[in-house]
């Protein structure tokens, strides 16, 4: 069999795994899905921003033309259906197994991975794994509160790094030209900056279906983050030069848009999902959530600067600092299990040496092998 078939069989296999994590951004790490193709499943989630973002822009471009109350009516509405359909989704699907082991719920736990998984799956032998894993960092620490993020040694360092992962986003200065798209166009008159709006976002959405074929086959994640924060803090730079030198005229104008859909789809095909993935599977299983919701506020917090295309001499350098940081800091997690993330974090293991480091918990060794083999070309 394929590559291509086996990751086939996997995915059927896991249907209603992958449905559940469809739901919330942490289900796929939380759901504990086979992580030959877990990269790809959490990198839906910045998949599904710009294609939601791309039909918003799409609909309010129609929408501008209407000259009675369904100008505004018929957005609001659209930003219903999607919230709704989630809504009812939440009523079919059970409760992560990872959180109700780590709530001491083994029998609802061990029937939610009866219901996610094939029938011919080993759950009680998943289950045992996964529960030896939460004991193991019960034995740790016992708390779970924002405070233990960084009480302990090998706690802050796993903090740190997801927090920065998620904050590679905001440096590379990629919420101004997605939350403010429409404007800057208009700000540098550069033509109907709708449409514009749409063609970039329309870009970012290729971005993210090209990822979706390298994500899953591809290990290198830090090169490629490191590729992409360089790449999008050099068109961050041009376009500052290019706005300070002639701004407002229509060849800067055309400079600006071309720079711009250089730009998402760098960030979009070679920052973004990698980001989220780091983000999701670094933290430890207890403090998941509270780490990857510190992230996600924190990597938010560049937009609140409005400079305009000038923006790009912050930017620029920190892109530079982000890829630095990339380089020696952020650890290579493809084809690792949780558990395998956890031995090596608790062993000090450089960010370097991840992807060479050869775990030796037995619980891990048995896992790697089904991912290895879910893997193998």
């Amino acid at each position: 069999m394929s590559s291509d078939q086996q990751r086939s069989v996997e995915m059927r296999a896991h249907w209603k795994s992958l449905l559940a994590m469809t739901l919330v951004s942490l289900s796929s790490f939380q759901y504990g899905l086979d992580f030959g193709i877990i990269g790809g499943l959490q990198a839906m989630v910045p998949f599904l921003q710009p294609v939601g973002s791309l039909i918003g822009t799409v609909v309010d471009n129609f929408a501008a033309k209407i000259l009675h109350r369904g100008a505004y009516i018929i957005p609001l509405g659209m930003i219903y259906i999607a919230p709704g359909i989630l809504a009812i989704g939440l009523f079919f699907i059970p409760e992560s197994p990872r959180w109700l082991a780590a709530n001491d719920q083994l029998q609802k736990a061990e029937r939610s991975l009866r219901w996610l998984r094939p029938q011919e799956w080993s759950v009680g032998e998943e289950l045992g794994e996964m529960n030896a894993a939460l004991n193991a960092e019960r034995q740790l620490q016992a708390k779970v509160g924002y405070s233990e993020l960084f009480r302990n040694p090998i706690d802050r360092r796993r903090t740190t790094v997801a927090v920065l992962a998620m904050t590679t986003q905001a440096a590379s200065g990629a919420m101004f030209i997605i939350a403010f798209g429409t404007y800057f166009f208009e700000m540098a008159h550069v033509g109907p900056a709708f449409e514009n709006a749409c063609i970039l976002t329309g870009v970012g959405v290729a971005a993210m279906l090209a990822n979706s074929f390298i994500i899953t086959r591809y290990g290198r994640r830090r090169r490629l983050m490191i590729t992409g924060v360089l790449l999008c803090g050099l068109m961050q730079l041009i376009m500052a030069i290019v706005y300070t030198v002639e701004p407002g005229t229509q060849r800067s104008g055309k400079i600006l848009v071309g720079l711009s859909v250089i730009y998402l789809f760098a960030f979009n095909g070679l920052i973004a999902p990698y980001a989220w993935v780091a983000g999701g599977e670094i933290p430890s299983q207890r403090l998941r959530s509270h780490t990857f919701g510190l992230a996600a506020a924190i990597g938010f917090a560049g937009a609140a600067l409005n400079w305009g295309p000038k923006y790009g001499y912050i930017w620029a350098p920190s892109c530079v600092i982000a890829a630095l940081w990339i380089y020696f800091f952020l650890p290579e997690g493809k084809g690792r299990t949780l558990e395998e993330i956890d031995e090596m974090f608790e062993a000090r293991v450089p960010a370097r040496k991840f992807a060479t480091y050869r775990c030796t918990r037995q619980h891990a060794i048995v896992e790697k092998i089904e991912t290895e083999h879910c893997e193998k070309a």
